[in-house]
């Protein structure tokens, strides 16, 4: 059957607790394991047989570095792949309303819309075999994972039949507990869902014309399908949820980023075993799993692992040691640098005998149904830790060259911009 995907990748206006690695390339294009983040997602829907299409949908106005990704996507996956840009933030609905029209021309029975700040093993296929044995042409799937009872309160709820997986009751981010099961941000709709989103645009607009003169408004194409569209949907007989136990994670700020690469290293093994370094004689030493791209330049005393992203052209010296972090384009760590829990930024670069460490922020390794917590900047009147990171490394052309032994610590929490805090080096 023919199918299309549209992933939603948002715009500028959001990703604030990405900063400062959101102010040099669109979220969705940060390396994330060794290739920029949307790729998972393109590469998944790819996979699915009958694909026709993906597009990507969201307000980042026309990229140099978007553009480039296209092209080169199109051409490794050898589909047709398009970026829709909204006009305004729409939500979630509101885009795909806006665009009906592209997402069902070429005659898509059904498509698929992946959130773009999510990893996931994407269990798309699933899903589609899922809704062939339990719907039909005017139902649609929710994917769902278990979260403990504390951490669902943060996400989408769904109260679901255990026989029939029917979603009979949702809720978004509740204040009291409804459900362990969550909602993954990943759907399955037929044509059909239009009807449903049009019904709460018309609803939008005439509730605009009472509103307007007293408490002002909002535009009527801003729709989310979590709080507008499921809530009415569940219990209707029409919304169901496919319950993966594959691997999921929310991609909010640095911090789950680290902790995403991690959970897509771990997957290559099985899915691209040609991406994860090895140890050989004469080159580093490799500790659990590591990418490294083949322009980087390491030296064979360095070692790196687990859960390290080393990008391209990048150098890393003698006797330094990396580990759960993600090294960016052009960076240079020079001898014996120590890099723990850290973003080392584009074209930065870390002198000698330099000691980088950030504190992890993973999910409780001891539940299995943990969650990466979304970092806020204080929690309880305290500056919550966080992972280091490194900005780009910039200089302004009448800037006199800085000595290559300074080296700054930035130590950024998720919404703030990077402080220098101390130099290490004895000028």
């Amino acid at each position: 059957m023919p199918l299309k995907a549209v992933i939603l990748i948002g715009g500028p206006q959001k990703g604030t607790r990405f900063r400062p690695l959101s102010f040099e390339v669109p979220k969705p294009l940060f390396p994330v394991a060794g290739v920029p983040m949307v790729q998972h997602h393109i590469e998944a829907c790819a996979k699915v047989p009958g694909m026709k299409e993906i597009l990507l949908m969201g307000f980042y106005q026309p990229h140099e570095a978007l553009s480039r990704f296209l092209v080169s996507a199109q051409q490794e996956f050898k589909i047709p792949i398009r970026y829709l840009q909204e006009y305004a933030a729409l939500g979630t609905g509101g885009g795909i309303y806006h665009f009906r029209d592209q997402i069902l021309s070429g005659g898509a029975e059904a498509f698929f819309v992946l959130n773009a700040d999510v990893c996931s093993e994407f269990p798309l296929q699933e899903m589609l075999e899922f809704w062939q044995r339990h719907g039909d042409a005017q139902s649609f799937v929710i994917l769902g994972t278990t979260a403990n009872r504390t951490q669902a309160l943060n996400y989408g709820c769904i109260v679901a039949n255990v026989d029939t997986q029917e979603v009979q009751h949702y809720v978004e981010k509740p204040s009291t507990f409804v459900s362990e099961i969550i909602n993954c941000g990943i759907y399955l709709f037929t044509p059909a869902i239009f009807q449903h989103i049009g019904e709460v645009f018309q609803r939008n607009q005439q509730e605009l014309v009472l509103e307007e003169s007293s408490n002002g408004w909002q535009r009527a194409e801003v729709i989310r399908l979590e709080q507008d569209v499921f809530t009415a949907l569940a219990g209707s007989g029409k919304l169901y949820v496919y319950k993966t136990d594959g691997f999921w994670s929310q991609i909010k700020s640095a911090g789950s980023a680290i902790y995403a690469s991690r959970l897509y290293l771990n997957q290559y093994s099985k899915s691209h075993p040609e991406r994860l370094a090895q140890n050989k004689p004469g080159g580093p030493i490799i500790q659990g799993n590591v990418y490294i791209h083949p322009t980087a330049s390491i030296d064979s005393t360095a070692v790196l692992g687990p859960n390290v992203s080393i990008g391209e052209g990048v150098t890393v010296g003698a006797g330094v040691r990396v580990r759960e972090s993600i090294v960016l384009h052009g960076a240079s760590l020079h001898d014996h640098t120590c890099v723990l829990n850290t973003i080392v930024g584009w074209d930065s670069t870390i002198g000698r005998w330099a000691r980088v460490e950030g504190t992890p922020s993973d999910p409780n390794p001891n539940d299995p149904y943990a969650k990466i917590d979304s970092e806020t900047l204080f929690r309880d009147g305290r500056l919550t830790p966080s992972i280091t990171i490194l900005g780009m490394s910039h200089q302004h052309p009448a800037a006199p060259a800085p000595h290559p032994e300074a080296v700054f610590r930035l130590l950024l929490t998720p919404s703030c911009s990077p402080r220098r805090l101390q130099c290490h080096h004895p000028c």
